[in-house]
């Protein structure tokens, strides 16, 4: 059979299928439907399992060069699971990481919110009186507050409505239980995969090169390589650098804090540092967070911390994020912050974390692409020359 019969029975093909896929076009999205469902878990494995490895790579370096300052023999090095050590290492940091918020966060929270409850509380007298002062009427508020009261509140009456909707509150109670049960089970599957990933890499990108280069060309294959190459070390590089930034950044906005007498250091620090991963965005989340806790103990401080926040922010975002975290993946400090823009409309928040390694690997092989044509014109345009 010739090539030329096996294009146009290919094509012939391709028509067929694509005439069947219109016609039963609801079989079709319903069947992509359940397969993305019980693939979920291994795509989020798979994403988690390329998150965990920069990490993992790190301590995997930090303990060769440890083992070789101890004077270990390279083969006794070969022998250790350094994998296996490594991610041990980095499930310990990111459960410290965990705690080390939750206690230093969660407690100045529960604070904060009582202590808004209880200046709310103390403060609607004086509220009410300077409302009044100004000519507002201020009656209904009054009548709002004093008839709230749970002395007040019918309990049969709210017991005899929440029997009536017993079925209904029942049902969507399985509902969502189920679907919580789905969700955690869905996330231990991706954890387990993650990890059988991290500790089989090896193995597992042994077996994806030979795949490559026994089904496609040699050039197309060396392409396809260097891109998923390029692509693992630009966000590799990404995420380390911005977990330098949010550190930086954190301990910024705690010392500048911690001079001018500012209350809540440590928590809006702590924030800023974890909110941070989101570009340019989540630092003002952190400073809106922070200046809301300190109105509450004192206004003008309020003002204040707002003032040192933006300078400290300013500061990192025009001097130290573009030269760390787009210096880092090779991309400019302009290529940088649209990168944000443009992943932030389109995306969101996902989109403006992960547009900035995304936009330095597009502009790498744009660069590899151009630097290769003007290569190539210059060659040709050198033989010219030569025939001449």
């Amino acid at each position: 059979m010739s090539k030329r019969m096996k294009n146009g029975m290919l094509l012939v093909a391709f028509g067929v299928a694509l005439y069947a896929c219109l016609n039963h076009l609801g079989s079709v999205i319903d069947f992509f439907q359940t397969v993305s469902r019980l693939l979920l878990p291994i795509i989020a494995g798979m994403i988690l399992a390329f998150v965990l490895n920069v990490p993992v790579r790190g301590f995997e370096k930090l303990y060769t060069r440890l083992f070789h300052k101890l004077n270990v023999k390279e083969d006794t090095i070969r022998r250790i699971p350094l994998v296996m050590l490594s991610l041990l290492s980095t499930l310990i940091c990111i459960v410290l990481i965990v705690v080390l918020v939750s206690t230093m966060v969660i407690p100045q929270l529960i604070n904060s919110v009582r202590s808004v409850y209880l200046m709310i509380q103390s403060r609607i007298p004086q509220w009410i009186s300077f409302l009044s002062s100004y000519g507002f009427d201020t009656s209904w508020i009054t009548t709002a507050l004093s008839s709230f009261s749970l002395s007040q509140i019918n309990i049969e009456h709210i017991v005899q409505s929440i029997l009536s909707g017993a079925g209904n509150f029942l049902s969507s109670a399985l509902g969502i239980a189920s679907s919580t049960i789905s969700v955690l089970i869905n996330c231990a599957f991706s954890l387990v995969i993650a990890l059988y990933i991290l500790l089989g890499k090896k193995n597992l990108g042994r077996q994806c090169h030979k795949l490559l280069y026994a089904h496609i060309r040699t050039p197309i294959a060396d392409r396809v390589y260097h891109i998923a190459s390029l692509i693992s070390s630009t966000y590799s590089k990404f995420l380390s650098s911005q977990t330098i930034e949010a550190i930086i950044l954190g301990f910024m906005i705690f010392l500048a804090f911690s001079i001018f007498r500012i209350p809540y250091a440590v928590l809006i620090a702590v924030l800023t540092g974890v909110l941070s991963f989101i570009p340019y965005i989540g630092a003002f989340c952190a400073c809106f967070i922070g200046a809301v806790l300190v109105l509450m103990v004192n206004p003008l401080q309020a003002l204040l911390s707002i003032i040192v926040y933006q300078v400290v922010q300013f500061i990192e975002n025009q001097f130290i994020y573009p030269h760390v975290v787009g210096g880092s993946v090779g991309l400019a400090p302009l290529w940088t912050l649209i990168a944000v823009l443009i992943g932030g409309n389109l995306f969101g928040i996902i989109g403006m974390i992960f547009f900035i390694p995304l936009a330095a690997v597009c502009y790498q092989l744009l660069k590899e692409y151009t630097n290769q044509k003007l290569a190539r014109q210059k060659a040709a345009t050198a033989t010219e020359t030569e025939e001449k």
